[in-house]
Parts: C-alpha cells; sequence; structure tokens
C-alpha cells in the first residue's frame, strides 16, 4: 500500500470512526463554503457600479473609483487609526489578562474554587453587547448612573460619558478584556494543563520557587500558544468589531472621533447611499491588509520564535 493510498485509508476510517462528530461539522462547513468560497466571484463589483437589475456581469465597470471614495474621505485616516489602535490594545491587553489569569488559576489547588473562577469569568463571554451596554449605563449613565452617584455623594462632579469622547477608548478596551477574558483564559488555561508535570518536579527538587517555575517553565512553553493566537487576531486587525461599536455607541456622533472604526463607517455610508460597490471596495481592503498582516507577522514568528509560527 503507498502512502498516499494509506493516508486516504486513514481519514475514511476516522470518519467511520467518528461519525457523530463528522455530522456535527457539516453545518459548519456548509456556512464557510457557501459565504466564505461562493461569494468571492462578488468581490468584482468593487471595481464596479454595481446595480442589482444588471448583475455582477452587467454592471459599469468604475476601476478605482470606489476606492477612491472611501480612501479620499477627510475621515479615511482618522478611522483606520481608530480601528488599527484600538484592536493593537485590545490584543495587547486581552493577551496579557488572560494569560496572567490562566497561571494564577492553575496555581490554584482547591479544585472546587478553581471551577468556581472558570464559570465565573467565562460567563461575560456569553452576554450579547447589547447586554453590556445596559450594564455600561447602569454605571456611567449620567443620570442613573453608579459611578456618577459615588462621585456626587463625595462631593465630585458628575461626568457626562457619553458627551466625552476623550474617555471611550479605555471603556472600550476594559469591556473587551472583561467580555473576551474568560475564553481566552479557557484556552491558556487548557494548554498549561498539558505541561510534563515531571519538569515541575524536577525544578522543585532543585529548589524552585514556584514564581521562578512559572518563569523558567510555564511562559516560556506557553508562548508558542501566545504567538499562534495572536498571529490569528492580527489577521483581523483591521477589522472593527461592529457589535461591540455599535450597541456601545449607536449613532452617537459626539464620540465618533474616537470609536468610529471601519466597519460602523461603511455600514453608515451603505444605509445612507445604498451602493454595495463602495462597501466591498473597504471590505477588500481590510481583506488585503489582513493577510499581509498575518503573512508578515508569520513570517516575523518563523524567523525569531519558529514554534509560534503557523506554516
Amino acid at each position: 500500500m503507498t502512502k498516499e493510498k494509506k493516508g486516504k485509508y486513514n481519514i475514511f476510517t476516522d470518519m467511520r470512526r467518528n461519525k457523530v462528530s463528522y455530522l456535527m461539522l457539516i453545518p459548519a462547513a456548509m456556512y464557510t463554503f457557501i459565504f466564505g468560497y461562493c461569494t468571492i466571484p462578488y468581490m468584482i463589483i468593487a471595481f464596479e457600479k454595481f446595480s442589482f437589475k444588471k448583475g455582477i456581469f452587467g454592471s459599469k465597470w468604475v476601476g478605482m473609483k470606489n476606492f477612491e471614495f472611501f480612501f479620499k474621505s477627510q475621515d479615511a485616516g482618522l478611522i483606520i487609526g481608530n480601528t488599527v489602535k484600538l484592536n493593537l490594545l485590545f490584543l495587547l491587553f486581552t493577551i496579557t489578562a488572560a494569560v496572567t489569569l490562566a497561571i494564577m488559576i492553575n496555581e490554584i489547588r482547591n479544585k472546587y474554587f478553581k471551577k468556581i473562577a472558570q464559570s465565573t469569568y467565562l460567563l461575560p463571554y456569553f452576554l450579547s453587547w447589547i447586554i453590556v451596554n445596559y450594564i455600561l449605563y447602569g454605571i456611567i449613565g449620567s443620570k442613573y448612573g453608579l459611578l456618577n452617584h459615588i462621585v456626587t455623594f463625595f462631593g465630585g462632579k458628575s461626568i457626562n460619558f457619553y458627551n466625552e469622547p476623550k474617555y471611550w477608548t479605555i471603556i472600550l478596551v476594559i469591556l473587551k478584556v472583561w467580555k473576551d477574558l474568560g475564553m481566552n483564559m479557557v484556552i491558556y488555561l487548557a494548554t498549561i494543563t498539558g505541561f510534563d508535570e515531571e519538569l515541575y518536579d524536577a525544578a522543585a527538587v532543585d529548589g524552585a520557587s514556584r514564581w521562578q517555575m512559572c518563569r523558567r517553565i510555564t511562559i516560556p512553553m506557553l508562548m508558542p500558544t501566545v504567538i499562534m493566537l495572536g498571529i490569528m487576531s492580527i489577521g483581523k486587525i483591521f477589522y472593527g468589531d461592529f457589535g461591540m461599536i455599535y450597541a456601545l455607541v449607536g449613532d452617537n456622533g459626539v464620540l465618533y472621533h474616537k470609536t468610529d472604526v471601519i466597519d460602523t463607517y461603511v455600514f453608515r455610508t451603505l444605509r445612507t447611499t445604498g451602493n454595495p460597490s463602495q462597501a466591498m471596495a473597504i471590505s477588500l481592503f481590510q481583506a488585503i491588509m489582513g493577510f499581509i498582516c498575518v503573512w508578515g507577522s508569520n513570517y516575523i514568528a518563523k524567523k525569531k520564535f519558529k514554534e509560534g509560527a503557523l506554516f
């Protein structure tokens, strides 16, 4: 039996042994195929003045004009800057907090407390941004917000956060870290629990403290996972979290200076102009920049830290 036939035999054997798993994979595979691959031909409308009546092959070819619409607008630099800045802050603080929390929980020896802690931190991940918006309003609302009540109780002056853009970068970062912390922590914690315990036993015999074990064993062995997840996150660095931004900010134009990202800008443009070609042009720009970021970050990781490279 050749190596190629043996590989095919192993695949079909695995499919027979794990029928339920492959059946559960079908919806996700169909979704990816339909919306991820079957829609690729429609990218051509980024270079057309698309007409729903004429279709993609009958619409007028306009070249780069749809791209010029965005890049020649006075808000292009601000919007791209906000998108990249927020995503970098999300990436940096989420990874730092999740790795720190995973290491701390791993050090806990009470298994019941550990399970309760994991479940507690994971809960916010399953809340919709609409619910988070109501929670946020209950905290920073100018009239009923808990924070302003506390400030005025101690003689301070209340702040109308929804009219003050300067506070919203830190607000968005805090909420993003709080919401995604649990899921990221679970990934890193699962990686840590798979480490060979003999390494820690040998370090303990040599007189190493828990901090030294963490610094010399846990963190270095965790870095490939951190880098791989970081590379995947960098691929979406030009994609704003539309669900988050729109749920928390909505159409509050006062806050656009600090919160407006590419995705919310495209949504407003499509809603007001009804031109899908312009939205496709910006989406194509995001996809190209995402590919460049993933390839570039993976190239750097492959040169500096080969174990963490994706390909």
